[in-house]
Parts: C-alpha cells; structure tokens; sequence
C-alpha cells in the first residue's frame, strides 16, 4: 500500500538548534539584568559613603513619604552623653564641593544646608556661654569672597562664649594673618596651617579678660591628591564631644 506524507518532516537537529537559541537569549537577558542591578547596588554603596548612613536613611523616608517630617536628630549623628552642665554638639565639614557642613548643638542642628545658613569657605556659629544658646551664626566665602566682613565678625565676638567653625569646600585662599590670628585668639592651634581645600572643624572661645585659651576641640585634614578620599578634596571631617559652660 503507498502511503503519502503531506508537509515537509521536521529534522531532529533543527529541534536542538532552536533550543539551543532560546537558552542563548534567555542568557545574555540575565547577564544583563544582573549588570543593571550591580551597577545599581555599586551607585547606592557610594552615595551612602559619600552623605553617610544618617543623610541616606533621611533620603530613603523622604522617598517613602513626603507628608511626614524628617527626624531631624538623624541629621544631629550620635550624641555624647555630657556631665551635668555641660552642652554637647556635632560638628561635621563638608565633603568635596558637593555635601554641605552641620553644627548640632544639643542634638538640633544649627547650621546646616537645611537651614539655609550654610556656604562654602568658614561657617561660624557663636554661643552664649553660660545658657548654651546661639547669638549668631554667619559664613564667609575664602575663595572669592572678601575677608575684611569675616575679621569684623570675629571682633564683635563677646567674651565667654563658646565657638564653633565648620569648614566647606576651599576655607583658605583668603585667609590673612590677622583672620588667622584672630582664630587662634580663640583656641586654635590648627588655624597657622589651614590651607587651600583643607578640612577643619573647631570649638573654641572667649574667655574672660586676660585669660588665654587653648582647646583641644580641633580637627585638621590636608588636601593632599595622593591621599584625598574625593581626588581633589580630602575626606568629610568630624567632631563630637562635650564642651564646659563658662561659670559666673
């Protein structure tokens, strides 16, 4: 009997090819939603080195939620528990040109991008003494700003008051002998050497007449290119510590 086949027989091999395709594209698909998410996670890693784990948890609930507030003590850091009469604070530089400085006195932020008091060049922040409250905060350009508004607002500071001084971006280029020397009246021992993109943070003051201060509330990093965490600026700067009121 003959038989006759209708249509064209599929070879067996042509099967395999056809799979072999499928799981071909289905591999590079993967590979490159696996380099989408490294990329990603790569991105993330650094932003969080870059504003710190407090200024990304604050970016993660702002994403979250619009309508609630920010907690504004993340912004503060950790504070030091302090003796009996004495006010804590936090004091951070800037980081590069790009992550504004902070001055938290009491866990509440002072000075800081939020408040719309900061700027690059010296950020000061002037407090009473004895009750531990701010009389003024101001800050001044060094890089092309000029430096005759900054020496008048050192010498209108009072004695017994305490001040605090963040650095951000360049603190240097325009700093003369008698800035210098009027920030070293207050306590710094760091202020002869602050240099072009240096980072800095300070707590010093006024004492009463006649009284020479020294403090050990500083910290200091040199712009150095061969060791910067940022190429052209060195890493983000902090201080954290209790500070004594001045006693009637």
């Amino acid at each position: 009997m003959l038989t006759v086949r209708i249509g064209r027989r599929r070879h067996k091999s042509q099967g395999i090819r056809s799979l072999f395709l499928i799981l071909a594209v289905l591999g590079v698909i993967f590979l490159i939603v696996f380099l989408l998410m490294k990329s990603q996670n790569h991105s993330i890693s650094w932003y969080q080195e870059f504003i710190g784990p407090e200024g990304l948890h604050v970016l993660k609930e702002s994403k979250v939620s619009t309508s609630s507030p920010i907690q504004r003590s993340n912004l503060c850091g950790i504070q030091k528990p302090c003796p009996d009469g004495d006010i804590n604070f936090y004091i951070s530089s800037g980081a590069a040109s790009v992550i504004g400085p902070k001055i938290c006195v009491a866990g509440k932020m002072v000075m800081g991008k939020m408040e719309k008091n900061v700027g690059e060049g010296i950020n000061i922040a002037v407090l009473n003494g004895k009750t531990g409250e701010v009389i003024k905060t101001e800050f001044f350009n060094m890089y092309d700003g000029e430096i005759e508004p900054m020496i008048k607002f050192l010498e209108s500071i009072e004695r017994k008051t305490i001040v605090m001084i963040a650095s951000f971006d360049d603190p240097a280029t325009k700093l003369n002998e008698e800035a210098r020397s009027l920030i070293k009246q207050l306590g710094s021992s760091a202020i002869d050497s602050l240099a072009f993109r240096d980072n800095w943070v300070f707590v010093g003051g006024k004492a009463a007449e006649g009284v020479g201060v020294k403090s050990n509330l500083e910290k200091h990093v040199k712009n150095n290119r061969d060791q910067n965490k940022y190429d052209n600026w060195p890493e983000m700067t902090e201080l954290l510590g209790c500070v004594p009121r001045y006693l009637e």
